[in-house]
């Protein structure tokens, strides 16, 4: 053995017996963060790589989405780290305006207490005082998920140097001509009283009622439907299509709005649909979006007949009350006129809520403030267009194009006081002055700062420029932008992606905010099942990391991530790999136990036996598949390669079949020693991005690392940090050795995993046990070019050679050219393995018959769930398997006890 590998020598006494997760996982992220091994350098020499974390909210907990977006951000980091990049995954938080104001204000009422009590200033500084005593839980949480994050630039959204980017786009924004404030219909929560964003609302189908009334008398009269009687009081006109012929004699003449004596406008606009309902719709402008559109085609007026709480402001006997009092209240007016055509109900129909109090969200005719889109939007479809930045996967480009092609301009104010403040002053005689960050706000007697704050999305749409410094040239900013990879789930591709593509390509001269743009799914249970409180499937990933550990989360995780597509979880899952890392744990400490190392160079290929030649080349192409998995995205397909590499390849048969040669001793022994040490050295490094803690336990044992040096790794140099990689965060990625490719030791090992795998199999199906050796003939070895291993076949079989009595009892043709020739006598109770597979027979006979019954029900098939469907299908193939089998062994069989 060489000095070197002496060095690196370990004794497996360093491993626990078993691995203990909790004793690990925070001592090795402490570890890591102190010696730096997260820190990005803007002026390292290396290749930047970065990634801007999607900011969680401030008031926000490691969530199963989180996990997920995490897992596969930390993955795509840690392997870009170990390839030599400069590596910056940049953490922070979103201040999250509405739900963060909520927090408090829930705090100030448990006190007696409103923010209106304290006032604006008073109740900011409570806001900023409770971020700093009770926020930002989830960033603890990320450590225990292994986050590799560079701590030492945390960001937030609310610091100094965010709100100075805020302010600087604003005023830029406001100077192009690219925003304004008008009355437009916005959502509107009359609980949390502000504006809210497409994403803070959430839409469920709930019951209500169709009802419809006749606008009018006789031969002049129109029936039109409604989901919201409350609000046809504030109805200016009914509209048709201008090709209805029904309504046609209509068109241009007025009716009288019921229950006011109005009169309103009967006009033709071609948004109506004349085959829903009754081909007629009222129009009230002020407080529906699509009827608001049609009264500026046809310039109605907008009465606004709700105020900001939903209460009925128009003059008359419902004046104060609720929109849901007066509801049943107007019905029942207009049905005492004979005004109430029909009524359905339930009626089912999409209702949009408030996603922090659930409050029925309410359109309203609001004066905001907009960002024009329509050039921002442009230009960020023609940066995916040309190739500027890349979606993944390409299928989800037309869901991108379909927002940006369509957008609408972009309510960004809300009525709050937590959050960026809209940087606009107005003067005693109409005066408004947009002020930037760097200049003075107007004063004296009269001026006032517009009270509203910019929605949460407009800070962070800055996100992967202003975390770097912009508007100031940072290193970072020159270093690290345009990022190269934003991850994020297909479900907010318009509400955040599309508004950093506009707000980035707006501030960079054009330059894109990320190179590749990489989603995915949303998290399901096991059957494809939403995961819901209600429904009882929520899983909670600090849960699972209490019980399974943080890697065995990970993996779990990162199996089901398959670009652009939901990602199905379950908690057997999670164990399974918790069990994987078990056997990761016992596969190092076996191979320590057995003497493996790590030498400077494996021995040349001539000088390795089969097996060795074979699990070299089996790593070469995992690795070389690794890789171009990573590049497509396709974590699910490189966690499934590298299991069954780990599990089946190196556990099952690499570890067997190196035994009897391990146990030999000798110069083949060594050699074996150095490959086995190679070979799980790069398994743990293609593992540890899944897989942080476990893998890095295994790998600082197996390297037998010297004592760290008493300088964190930062302060090293870049020499000193290549020869001392005393960590795999830092160790360098595999990289695929073609030399090592042996497509006839594969052919080989192929035939002998194939003799050994049927030979096992038929053992079980006879009963016999695992350690009962039997006497057997092996015919067709040195023909299958496999003669050179009978004395591993026999070894790893338990067959011992034939005795001078031996008498064939049973017999397994392999292929066509192996056979084994068994000696059972005395070692097989036939009559008792009769009984014992005629019992398994009867009980796969039935497990077949309930799934034929259950999939020839043709009521279930329609019915069940589509995973239901196909795990009884699967049921039902493996019982036919399990017949097949039975049957076979029953053949197999002797006619009798074989005794002499």
């Amino acid at each position: 053995m060489t000095e070197t590998a002496q060095t690196h020598r370990v004794d497996a006494a360093s491993l626990p017996a078993q691995y203990q997760p909790g004793e690990v996982e925070q001592r090795r992220y402490e570890q890591w963060v102190a010696e730096g091994y997260f820190r990005a350098d803007a002026r390292s020499g290396k290749p930047p790589f970065s990634i801007m974390i999607p900011p969680p909210n401030v008031t926000g907990s490691l969530h199963v989405g989180h996990a997920l977006d995490h897992t596969v951000q930390d993955t795509l980091t840690r392997r870009k780290r170990m390839q030599g990049f400069e590596a910056l995954w940049l953490p922070g938080m979103d201040h999250a305006g509405i739900a963060t104001q909520n927090v408090v204000e829930r705090q100030l009422a448990a006190e007696g207490l409103s923010r209106h009590d304290l006032g604006r200033d008073r109740f900011v500084e409570r806001v900023w005082q409770w971020k700093a005593e009770s926020g930002g839980a989830i960033l603890g949480q990320m450590r225990r998920l292994g986050d590799s994050v560079d701590w030492d630039r945390e960001r937030f959204t609310m610091d100094a140097g965010l709100s100075k980017a805020v302010q600087t786009i604003f005023k830029r924004l406001h100077d192009d001509g690219l925003i304004y404030r008008a009355e437009r219909i916005i959502n509107w929560c009359p609980r949390c009283l502000t504006a809210l964003s497409d994403i803070e609302v959430e839409h469920t189908d709930d019951e209500g009622e169709l009802v419809s009334i006749r606008y009018g008398d006789a031969d002049a009269s129109i029936v039109v439907a409604t989901t919201r009687v409350e609000t046809m009081l504030g109805d200016t006109a009914v509209a048709v299509h201008p090709d209805d012929d029904r309504y046609r004699h209509l068109i241009g003449t007025e009716v009288e709005l019921p229950l006011t004596g109005r009169r309103t406008p009967i006009v033709a606009d071609t948004h109506v649909d004349p085959t829903f309902g009754t081909g007629a719709v009222k129009v009230t402008p002020a407080h529906d979006p699509n009827d608001f559109e049609i009264g500026q085609r046809h310039q109605l007026p907008s009465l606004t007949v709700l105020d900001e709480r939903a209460v009925v402001t128009a003059a008359g006997p419902f004046e104060g009350l609720d929109r849901f009092e007066a509801r049943p209240a107007i019905v029942a007016a207009l049905r005492a006129e004979g005004r109430i055509v029909a009524e359905k109900r339930p009626y089912l129909h999409a209702v949009g809520h408030c996603s922090r109090c659930r409050t029925t969200v309410e359109p309203r005719l609001s004066l905001q403030w907009f960002v024009r889109t329509g050039p921002l939007a442009k230009a960020a479809g023609d940066a995916v267009r040309d190739g500027r930045t890349r979606i993944e996967p390409p299928e989800l480009a037309p869901r991108y194009f379909a927002w940006v092609d369509n957008m609408h301009d972009w309510c960004i104010s809300r009525q709050l006081w937590w959050g960026h403040r809209i940087p606009v002053w107005y003067g005693p005689n109409g005066e408004v002055v947009c002020v930037g960050p760097d200049e003075q706000p107007p004063s004296g007697a009269g001026w006032s700062q517009d009270e509203d704050v910019l929605d949460t999305w407009f800070s962070s749409a800055l996100w992967p420029f202003s975390t770097l410094g912009w508007p100031e040239r940072t290193e970072d900013l020159t270093r690290f932008y345009p990022t190269s990879v934003l991850v994020t789930g297909y479900d907010i591709l318009f509400f955040w992606v599309a508004r950093m593509m506009m707000f980035g390509l707006y501030a960079m001269d054009g330059r894109q905010p990320f190179d590749v743009v990489a989603l995915h799914g949303m998290v399901r249970d096991q059957y494809g099942k939403k995961m819901s409180k209600s429904f009882g499937n929520v899983v909670d990933p600090l849960d699972w990391i209490d019980r399974y550990g943080a890697d065995a989360t990970r993996f779990t995780l990162a199996r089901g991530a398959n670009p652009g597509a939901d990602v199905p979880i379950s908690e057997e899952w999670c164990q399974g790999s918790r069990n994987f890392c078990n056997k990761l744990w016992n596969a190092t400490r076996f191979a320590l136990l057995n003497g493996a190392h790590l030498d400077g160079d494996l021995p040349p290929a001539e000088q390795l036996g089969t097996t060795d030649r074979w699990i070299l080349s089996r790593l070469q192409q995992v690795v070389a598949q690794v890789d171009e998995w990573f590049e497509a995205y396709e974590l699910a397909k490189v966690c499934d390669a590298l299991y069954h590499f780990a599990w089946d390849d190196v556990c099952d048969w690499y570890l067997e079949l190196s035994k009897p040669v391990l146990a030999a001793g000798g110069e083949a022994a060594d050699r074996t020693r150095r490959v086995l040490g190679h070979v799980l050295d790069q398994l743990l490094r293609l593992l540890h991005p899944m897989m942080p803690f476990v893998t890095e336990e295994l790998w600082t044992a197996l390297v037998g690392a010297a004592e760290p040096s008493a300088e964190p790794l930062a302060q090293q140099t870049a020499q000193q940090s290549s020869q001392r990689a005393r960590s795999v965060v830092v160790a360098a990625w595999p990289v695929a050795d073609r030399s090592r490719l042996d497509p006839a030791a594969e052919v080989e090992l192929a035939v002998v995993q194939r003799v050994v795998t049927e030979i096992r199999r038929f053992r079980s199906d006879q009963g016999l046990r695992p350690t009962q050796r039997v006497s057997a003939r092996l015919a067709g070895l040195t023909e299958a070019g496999v003669g050179a291993h009978e004395p591993l076949i026999r070894s790893l079989t338990r067959l011992d050679e034939p005795a001078a009595d031996f008498s064939a009892t049973a017999k397994l043709a392999v292929t066509a050219q192996v056979g084994v020739e068994f000696d059972t006598r005395g070692t097989i109770d036939v009559s008792a393995e009769r009984s014992r597979l005629a019992k398994d027979q009867a009980a796969a006979e039935r497990e077949a018959a309930q799934c034929r019954a259950k999939l020839g029900n043709a009521a279930f098939v329609d019915k069940a769930p589509a995973p239901v469907v196909d795990k009884i299908r699967a049921r039902l193939a493996a019982a036919e398997a399990e017949l097949a089998r039975i049957a076979g062994a029953l053949a197999a069989l002797p006619a009798t006890d074989g005794q002499p």
